[in-house]
């Protein structure tokens, strides 16, 4: 702790900064070698530090607070085994352009290039997946470095970036000084190119515009649902940013993702003018590259992005923006679109494709994922934030929920497993009052089921929606469809998930037929505490429209 003399620790100076620029909440691993920050923490009551089971979930829970608030998610780390582990919430925020802060705790100064123990060099670990990597050798520079990483974080795309804190540079002291919060720093579109977009929105027949990104905020939301009112413009989403429009909106025509529509696709290809707001326009978004030719897309390309070194990276643009997502917004909120709305009837079209498409389809067994995810957009509150991570049950929850509003999406882009579980620990923490609901396949509940103790832990009531189809659906797909019959490794065993949940303190009840699940969601949310439902599906049901035996027997033919 500090004396009277002005002088600060280094983990001291570094609780400073974050309470400068308005740290509210942090998720951690606790760990010896950042003890001094923890004893700083222990001094900022306002800052509401949650205690997870494992540093991939405790970085993905920042990741997911960096989603739904734009502000840097924080979370701290122990040494090299807590770097490796927090890594992969790492990779998700560098992919899903969040800003997020990882802060680890290092060996000493004096024994650094000894491989002392745990010791890592992450200016090389996490050298291509954040945006800067450093690492603080002097107390006296931690404002310095701290106040660096939040404008990183935040400025032109976001992201992630790593700070390694030696153990005895947190104990060091230094005076302590006057310190201010970071500013974001963004990119404005200007005048010449908001007129160059309104003149080719004068000439296109067939237009598009995909939504996707980071860097999003509620009144950028707003400014959008405005232009495509005021232009007439067919709206759809990027992978995994559903939340970026209003999917009951006349203007939206769906998600350009994974199991994409294909009269949707087929609009991509055939559109004259192709508007990217945000989206990297990645593999994803893409169809694997197959949707825009590279490098000379056959659309009239308007790629807008808040980073200037994405722009022309993969596709040449006819018309580059380097804006951020709010700055562009509002400006394009004035737009008006040509006269007589000439795209009604193509758009008109385009959203009743999309309301088609978004009805639950037939597959084998006493249970409809499809109509399950159809009650919860039908009987959810507009507000509720759904979670997902990765693997093939996530296809029925983009295909059939319909996002209604501004951050009720939390999916990583990086097609993460594990993401849903601690992602919703977050949004419930930060939203009490909302309803958050995780839907997890078994493999990927599993990767991360131990934050289950953390909500328990700190009384966060999130539901957990369990996909059981004892299997990794998605590696199983792909075997059946390219080695049928031939497969490995992907079977697996689980535990009674309603016994998991009550083992850990939580509500746990099982779904074996469509019918039941309303009653047994109605359950766990009366039940005032943590909630598993666990639905037990047919492996049969492996997408929406397929079933293993239909990929096993195409292959044969």
């Amino acid at each position: 702790m500090s004396g009277g003399d002005n002088q600060r620790t280094g983990g001291e100076l570094l609780v400073d900064t974050l309470r400068a620029n308005g740290v509210k909440m942090a998720f951690c691993v606790p760990g010896e070698s950042y003890l001094a920050a923890l004893d700083a923490l222990h001094d900022a009551p306002e800052i509401d530090l949650i205690t997870c089971r494992q540093e991939g979930g405790a970085a993905m829970m920042a990741d997911a607070y960096a989603k739904l608030t734009g502000r840097p998610g924080i979370c701290f780390v122990t040494r090299a085994p807590g770097a490796t582990n927090a890594s992969s919430g790492v990779h998700v925020a560098f992919q899903d352009s969040s800003p997020l802060i990882l802060f680890i705790g290092q060996v000493a100064r004096g024994m650094r290039d000894r491989e002392a123990f745990q010791e890592v060099d992450f200016r090389r670990m996490f050298g291509e997946m954040s945006k800067w990597t450093g690492e603080i050798d002097s107390a006296a520079r931690v404002p310095e470095y701290v106040s660096r990483a939040f404008h990183t974080a935040m400025a032109g795309r976001p992201g992630p970036v790593v700070l390694a804190l030696p153990e005895d540079m947190l104990r060091e002291r230094a005076p302590g000084i006057e310190i201010s919060a970071a500013h974001r720093i963004e990119a404005h579109p200007s005048e010449a190119q908001i007129e160059d977009l309104r003149d080719r929105l004068s000439r296109a027949e067939r237009p598009l515009a995909i939504l996707g990104g980071g860097g999003w905020t509620r009144q950028a939301w707003y400014d959008m649902h405005r232009f495509a009112e005021a232009t007439g413009l067919p709206m759809a989403a990027a992978f995994r940013c559903q939340h970026l429009f209003d999917n009951r909106h006349d203007n939206y025509v769906g998600d350009v993702g994974i199991g994409i529509n294909p009269k949707l696709a087929a609009r991509v290809k055939d559109a004259d003018l192709l508007i990217a707001i945000g989206p990297r326009l990645g593999e994803m978004t893409t169809g694997g590259y197959g949707l825009i030719e590279i490098p000379f897309p056959k659309q009239d390309l308007v790629h807008v992005y808040a980073g200037a070194e994405e722009l022309g990276r993969v596709y040449r643009p006819a018309l580059a923006i380097n804006a951020s997502m709010p700055a562009f917004a509002a400006a394009a909120a004035a737009a008006i679109g040509p006269a007589g709305d000439p795209w009604r009837e193509q758009r008109t079209e385009a959203h009743a494709d999309y309301l088609a498409w978004n009805q639950p389809t037939q597959v084998p067994g006493p249970v409809n994922m499809g109509e399950i995810v159809s009650w919860l957009s039908d009987n959810l509150p507009a507000d509720a934030i759904l979670c997902n991570g990765a693997g093939n049950f996530s296809a029925w929850v983009h295909r059939f929920f319909r996002y209604k509003g501004f951050a009720t999406q939390l999916a990583p882009t990086s097609g993460s497993m594990g993401y849903g579980v601690p992602a919703a620990v977050a949004a419930k923490r930060l939203h009490p009052g909302k309803t958050v609901v995780a839907i997890a396949g078994d493999g990927d509940f599993m990767m991360t089921s131990q934050e289950l103790a953390t909500a328990v832990h700190h009384g966060i009531n999130l539901i957990i929606v369990i996909v059981n189809n004892g299997m990794y659906g998605t590696i199983r797909m792909h075997q059946e469809r390219d080695y049928p019959a031939r497969t490995i490794a992907t079977q697996l065993t689980n535990p009674d998930f309603v016994a998991f949940a009550e083992a850990y303190g939580a509500f746990g009840t099982l779904v074996e037929t469509t019918e039941a699940f309303p009653a047994a969601f109605e359950a766990a949310l009366a039940a005032g505490k943590p909630a598993i439902i666990e639905v037990r599906v047919d492996p049969e049901a492996i997408t929406p429209t397929t079933t293993l035996s239909a990929l096993r027997e195409a292959k044969n033919k």
